[in-house]
Formats: C-alpha cells, sequence, structure tokens
C-alpha cells in the first residue's frame, strides 16, 4: 500500500522536491503524537517488536534493534510517533552549538531508479540549546535516545571541540548514548576530524565533560565509508585507546557507485540508500575484524530489504540504523525487520 499509494502522493509534494516531503512527513508525525490514542494504534499496526529481539549493547538495554538513523528527525519533533513504527531506538541531530539553516536549497535529492539518495543539508537544524529544550518536555519516551552532535559550520576547525563539548554538555542529561558525526561530507573541512591526532583531542574532551558530568554515557563515532583500510584502522586505534563505546558505520559516501551516469549524480553531497549496501557491509566486517568484536557497531548504509539488516548483523554489528530505506519502502520495512531479526 506504501509504493502503490502512499509513496506516489508524498513524491509529488512541492512539485516533486524531496525536502518538502521529508518536512510534511515530520509534520504528520508530530500532529499524530498529539492526538489522544493516535500513536497506540498506530503501534497495534507497525510498533509490535516480537519477543526475543531486545538487546544490550554497551551497557544500554534496546526494545529491538533496529533505529532510526541521525537526519530524520534532526530536532526531536516527532519522538513519541518513532516507537509506534517499531523503532527500538531513535537518533535525533545531527546538532550544532549554533543554530544553522544548512546549505542552500535544493539541498535533497531522489535517485528513484537506484533507490538512492544524495544530501547536501549541512546540518540544517535549531542547536543544542533549542533541541535540550524540546527533549526537556518530552516524558518517557520508551526507547533509548541517541544525539548525533556536530561542528558548526561557523566554528573555525581549531576551535572545533569547544563546539563539539558545548552541545555535549546541553545535552548529556537527555541522552541515552552520543554519536560524535565527524563525517558527514556537508560542512566544510569536518572530514578531517577524522584524522586520528585532531580525533584524539576531540574524544578525549568529550570524555573529560562527560566524567564531569556525572554518570559516563556511552560516546561512539560516526564514520565516513570512504575511508582506506589503514586510516579506519588509525582511527580505531585512537578509539580504542580513548574508550570509546562503539562506532556508527557508516555515514553517507562522497562517491557515486552504481549511478555514474543518473543524471543528479553529479550534485554535490552524500549518497546513501542501495549504492550504499555493499560499502556499508565491507566496512563493518573490516572493522569487526581489525576489533575481534571488542567494539560494538551500529551499521547503517543501503538497508532496504530484511535480508540488507541480516547481512550487516552477520558483519559485525550489533543494531542497524534505518533512513533512506524508509523513504522507499515505508514503515512497513521496519516491522519487516524487526519479524526477520528476531
Amino acid at each position: 500500500m506504501y509504493r502503490s499509494l502512499v509513496r506516489p502522493v508524498l513524491y509529488r509534494l512541492g512539485k516533486g522536491d524531496a525536502e518538502i516531503a521529508h518536512e510534511q512527513t515530520l509534520h504528520g508525525l508530530r500532529r499524530l503524537g498529539r492526538v489522544p490514542g493516535a500513536v497506540s494504534a498506530l503501534s497495534r499496526s507497525f510498533g509490535a517488536i516480537p519477543a526475543g529481539a531486545a538487546r544490550t549493547v554497551f551497557g544500554i538495554r534496546f526494545p529491538g534493534p533496529v533505529g532510526l538513523a541521525a537526519g530524520m528527525d534532526k530536532n526531536g519533533v516527532a519522538l513519541p510517533a518513532w516507537r509506534a513504527l517499531g523503532f527500538g531506538f531513535v537518533e535525533v541531530g545531527t546538532v550544532t552549538a549554533v543554530p544553522q539553516p544548512g546549505n542552500e536549497k535544493p539541498r535533497l535529492f531522489r535517485l528513484v531508479e537506484d533507490e538512492a539518495v544524495i544530501n547536501r543539508m549541512g546540518f540544517n537544524n535549531l542547536g543544542s540549546a533549542a533541541l535540550a529544550e524540546r527533549l526537556e518536555g518530552y516524558g518517557p519516551l520508551g526507547y533509548p535516545l541517541g544525539v548525533s552532535i556536530g561542528k558548526s559550520k561557523v566554528t573555525p576547525l581549531d576551535k572545533a571541540v569547544d563546539d563539539y563539548v558545548m552541545s555535549l554538555r546541553r545535552l548529556y542529561q537527555y541522552g541515552d548514548y552520543f554519536a560524535v558525526n565527524v563525517s558527514s561530507p556537508n560542512t566544510p573541512g569536518l572530514r578531517s576530524l577524522q584524522d586520528a591526532g585532531q580525533l584524539r583531542e576531540l574524544l578525549s574532551a568529550l570524555h573529560a565533560e562527560a566524567a564531569s558530568l556525572g554518570a559516563v554515557k556511552p560516546i561512539l563515532v560516526k564514520i565516513a565509508p570512504d575511508l582506506t583500510p589503514s586510516a579506519i584502522d588509525e582511527l580505531l586505534q585512537v578509539c580504542t585507546d580513548v574508550g570509546v563505546a562503539g562506532i556508527i558505520a557508516t555515514n553517507t559516501t562522497i562517491g557515486r557507485p552504481g549511478v555514474e551516469n543518473h543524471p543528479l549524480a553529479s550534485e554535490a553531497g552524500g549518497l546513501s540508500g542501495r549504492p550504499l549496501t555493499e560499502l556499508a557491509a565491507k566496512t563493518v566486517a573490516h572493522i569487526h575484524a581489525e576489533t575481534q568484536g571488542a567494539l560494538p557497531i551500529i551499521g547503517v548504509g543501503g538497508i532496504l530489504d530484511p535480508d540488507d539488516a541480516q547481512r550487516l548483523l552477520d558483519a559485525g554489528a550489533s543494531l542497524v540504523q534505518v533512513y533512506s530505506g524508509l523513504i522507499y519502502r515505508g514503515p512497513g520495512l521496519i516491522r519487516r525487520i524487526n519479524r526477520r531479526l528476531s
């Protein structure tokens, strides 16, 4: 029903503007979360997570293994509704210390024939202070909440550590884990923070700040799929030395595997969806082998059916996240993955 009825309507919104469809979807889910009984009704259709699907990873109990990836609900506006769609956890953000509008529009493109998405959103968000205020207003969500933090565009690289620390401080009491995004291709210079020296400085500062705030919560690093194996190994060594709780693999790719001839392939930004399936699985497998399974992995990238999710788990992931798959396959995808993985 999603593919034949709902998706065509969404794809026509705003004369085909993918970002307008995204915004309208969030608006609808936000309103749904405010209607008494609506979330319960939605949950009966989509939200049931089979017994045996729960798992504990980096000390957190997840009711299900499928999470919503960062980028879908940056400002946390629809958090009550996501659990009703079957998600076992949600990652908000990426959020920055300074509110920012993101890059110039249009900045989100569907490559429908390839079930792919190109985005150059540029961390558009209301800022970490606004997110903290919104999260303060929610009661228990019924699932673990991850918070992805990134660098504000106006902040120079030599001040990046302070920028990340500010967001962590503001949001620390609300998140169950924190993802350090140093791998988005849409903020100038950001990926240089994956270099060993800069990453060590950043992660050390974040761990020191976390220790000063009370109970220590897991800090994860989200990496790009475009790193060479040796660069990944160097990054993993830093993460191990500093005490990172896990890795999120992967972010979008600046490559165009399998879509080189698509009319939209020349658009700047990160590519996600089906073209990332193989690359994400290889990256997860490499990390798992290099760390001998000692560092938990959240696998994300190119999950459009239950087999894709199972493949990432077989490669060594402990949990998976979905974003582009939701655009192309709809909420029924989460239900099908939950059934398969349990």
